[in-house]
């Protein structure tokens, strides 16, 4: 059988398109084994010793948040924090500080999730002594003046201990609602 070169030129052409194929099919998957997938969990900044004041309208600060690093992920839009402190200061409020292990803000920053050995104090006020309360989970509504926990909080004022599940206390009215498995213990009035 012989072969001439019109009945081997397409065979020719067809294996030099097999392999043309083949080798781009392997050229792009190592390309996107080469891009960093658009998925990825990677903070677009860290900062450290964070220390941001929100002032009122009068241009008095009403809240501070302090935090030994801050980091913030582009992927969720979501902004964690290592070892948070807020202090809220507004006027006609009493002083409230709020810390924790970890937490995480809101997109506009306006709320705080505080997680881990969170602790709360309220300065005694003419009519109450210091208010304190510690929970694993705390949120924060700083324009509010909002505090709601989903957990078990204990709260303790002057002689005063509560304790129960879930909780909403409201700063600027000094109201505070536990919603279930309530405890109390009050120390009888001194004379």
């Amino acid at each position: 059988m012989k072969f001439s070169s019109t009945r081997l030129f397409p065979l020719l052409l067809m294996l030099a398109l097999a392999a043309a194929t083949f080798w781009l099919e392997r050229a792009a998957r190592e390309e996107e084994q080469a891009q960093p997938s658009p998925r990825r969990h990677d903070p677009d900044y860290v900062i450290e010793n964070l220390r941001a004041v929100r002032f009122g309208a009068g241009g008095a600060p009403e809240s501070t948040l302090a935090a030994a690093k801050m980091v913030h992920y582009p992927d969720d839009d979501t902004t964690e924090l290592l070892a948070p402190r807020v202090v809220q200061t507004k006027p006609n409020e009493p002083r409230i500080s709020v810390s924790a292990e970890r937490g995480a803000l809101s997109r506009d920053g306006d709320e705080v999730f505080l997680y881990d050995n969170v602790q709360l104090v309220r300065d005694a006020t003419r009519g109450s002594a210091e208010l304190r309360m510690r929970t694993e989970f705390l949120h924060l509504v700083r324009a509010r003046s909002l505090v709601r926990s989903d957990r078990d909080v204990q709260i303790t004022e002057g002689g005063r201990e509560l304790s129960g599940r879930g909780m909403e206390y409201h700063n600027d009215s000094a109201q505070l609602f536990l919603r279930e498995r309530v405890r109390a213990r009050f120390d009888p009035a001194e004379k």
